[in-house]
């Protein structure tokens, strides 16, 4: 199918053509201002400029200032390759600090390549910043598409995840209302009245990296699909879990590769003291697809699945032109064995059961979820705890990982020098959980969410129909008020060996909402049992957060009202997960000391009072709790 690839330079724009697409390019500006496919001439939206189609776009700041949305446009062009199979161009922009705007201090090269017989097109960019060059922060980089919104009006971005969306004018003030953030809106007079009534908000549709592999938009008429395929992880910030925007009312398709979102500022790599830095972002694809007009939408979904596993198994790519992409000879492979050694929960050490494993840079335990200047590299392990984590770049590495249902991040003590071609066995490696005794009691599953906990229905004017009886019912706007609603007269009471946390304990935990619109701190208590109390008996309180937005959790043992609380974490965390309807951002671990003098024998309460009331946004979703006896 197709045939040979050549291209046109056109002057003020380039064309890359096999015979199946062809890519219309500015030149040198390097912004993609035309896919022709499939019987439509243009599948990027022709209403836009040509400098709000296809493009790659960054956030960043320089220390203290405002944050600046940057689309570079190159000022260089050049031919990197050019033959029958295969043609891939490159478009510079170097950093100019005489530029009379500011400009962030990087040199980006924007990539694009077209091969024989490939229905769609693949981009990747190298970002380099020398040393001694100006101190930066980098919030955000992505590749953006926004579609024609006279024929894209189908999106799917997972099997249970697909729907017909509204438009963006629907989204108008004369036909939605703005409701506590602008990116969620009423809809009050959409054009498809089917869609009255409803919530949209691009945060609903986010997910983690791990799972944000192919996702897009189907045109009926003529009945084409447009897809965008990420193969790999290794590229993006925060590691496997880190949650990202996929596609969204626009019709808009997005690559991310950093940003902020669900952990904050602490994921937005800053450049100090004239550090050198590079990294090449992708490559991604853009998949087209097409059928007759009489099939169904999700045929075109279910071949852009099949195209997506063809991709990751031919990662890593070998026609990238540039050397800073590491073809597969040069990398290298780990493999492996965790075990867990929980004493007290398990006497014997058993298989770390699908245990998540991957090379990041080095650091202190869990540091790879804040990792966003090198790569990560991640596999998840067999039942038996086996795992290899293939194509590895060059590196000086920290193995970390953790274990669905165990407690804590583990880490291999030194580091793994990564070399081309290496294949190093790590051997059988154990990890010893926090633990200081046996369980007293514990609330929830160590998963590092809070999906297994209560999540109510959304008000009826709130609803968004595709989350309606479906498993990811956080993704409903305005949950964070539903608490007050929920708990009208007296906060949270959770009683072990009574209690169920699958539906009494809330899963987030917020302010209070008074009727004048105010807020005031809420405090949840969990009453349990202390039999055989022992004089001088020490205690611990396992305390794992999921996620944090400007939250402070204060800790009190049977005196809701003493001055002084036995525990305060302080305020931490700017996930905002709350509010984008994420079940986890950045997650934290708190090891409380609790002293036998604060308990009773018999009934006891712990008070954890969530004591900022900035907004209804702030506070914390809980993964686990655990009270243990400290063991002499």
């Amino acid at each position: 199918m197709g045939g040979d690839v050549f291209f046109v330079d056109q002057g003020l724009h380039i064309a890359l053509d096999n015979g199946i697409v062809r890519v219309t390019i500015s030149k040198p500006g390097g912004i993609i201002t035309g896919i022709r496919y499939g019987g439509l001439d243009n599948l990027l939206e022709v209403l836009n400029k040509e400098t709000n189609r296809g493009y790659w776009d960054l956030n960043w700041n320089e220390p203290g200032g405002k944050d600046t949305f940057d689309v570079p446009s190159a000022t260089s062009f050049n031919v990197v390759e050019a033959n029958k199979d295969k043609v891939e161009v490159s478009f510079i922009r170097p950093y100019n600090p005489s530029s009379s705007w500011k400009m962030v201090p990087l040199n980006i090269d924007k990539r694009f390549v077209l091969l024989r017989g490939s229905s769609g097109i693949y981009t990747y960019a190298i970002y380099e910043r020398p040393t001694g060059w100006p101190d930066f922060n980098l919030n955000q980089t992505r590749v953006t598409f926004k579609l024609r919104k006279d024929r894209f009006h189908y999106m799917a971005i997972a099997d249970n995840k697909q729907r017909l969306m509204p438009s963006p004018d629907d989204r108008m003030p004369n036909k939605s209302n703005i409701l506590a953030y602008p990116e969620a809106v009423f809809l009050s007079r959409p054009g498809n009245p089917n869609l009255q009534g409803e919530v949209d908000d691009k945060y609903q549709y986010s997910c983690d990296n791990r799972e944000n592999r192919v996702h897009g938009w189907i045109s009926f008429d003529p009945m084409v699909g447009f897809w965008v395929i990420t193969p790999s992880d290794e590229f993006r910030n925060g590691g496997p879990i880190k949650q990202n925007l996929t596609s969204h009312v626009g019709p808009t398709a997005l690559a991310m590769f950093h940003s902020a979102h669900y952990a904050g500022e602490e994921l937005c790599p800053k450049f100090r003291s004239g550090e050198a830095w590079q990294k090449v972002f992708g490559p991604v694809f853009i998949y087209l697809n097409s059928s007759s007009r009489e099939a169904h939408p999700f045929s075109l979904w279910q071949d852009a699945k099949l195209q997506m596993i063809k991709e990751v198994q031919s990662w890593p790519y070998g026609w990238p032109e540039s050397p800073l992409f590491r073809k597969r000879p040069e990398r290298g492979c780990i493999t492996g064995q965790l075990l867990v050694h929980d004493r007290y929960a398990v006497e014997d050490v058993h298989p770390a059961r699908f245990a998540f494993l991957g090379l990041s840079a080095p650091g202190e335990k869990g540091s790879w979820q804040k990792e966003s200047k090198s790569y990560q590299f991640w596999s998840q392990a067999d039942e038996n705890g086996l795992f290899s984590i293939e194509n590895v770049c060059p590196g000086n590495y920290n193995l970390y990982g953790w274990v669905p249902g165990v407690l804590g991040d583990y880490m291999k003590e030194g580091s793994i020098n990564i070399y081309s071609g290496c294949r190093i066995d790590v051997g059988v490696l154990i990890y010893e959980p926090p633990r200081d005794g046996p369980t007293i009691w514990e609330i929830g599953i160590a998963d590092r969410t809070a999906a297994e906990f209560f999540i109510p229905d959304p008000k009826p004017c709130h609803i968004n129909k595709l989350f309606l009886n479906h498993p990811e019912r956080f993704r409903q706007y305005g949950l964070w008020e539903r608490y007050s609603e929920i708990f009208k007269d007296n906060d949270l009471i959770y009683t072990v060996g009574t209690s169920d946390w699958r539906r009494d304990w809330y899963f987030a935990h917020t302010c209070r909402i008074e009727n004048d619109g105010s807020f005031r701190p809420a405090t949840w208590q969990v009453k349990f049992q202390l039999r055989g109390m022992e004089q001088n008996s020490l205690y611990k309180l396992r305390l794992a957060i999921a996620s944090s937005t400007n939250a402070a959790i204060q800790i009190r043992f049977n005196d809701e009202n003493i001055y002084k609380p036995h525990f305060d974490t302080m305020q931490f965390g700017k996930d905002n997960a709350i509010a984008r309807h994420g079940i986890h951002g950045l997650y934290h671990l708190f090891n409380i000391d609790v002293s036998g003098n604060w308990l009773v024998e018999g009934e006891n309460t712990l008070y954890l009072t969530q004591r900022k009331v900035t907004s209804p946004f702030t506070g914390v979703m809980y993964d686990y709790l655990r009270l243990e006896k400290v063991s002499s």
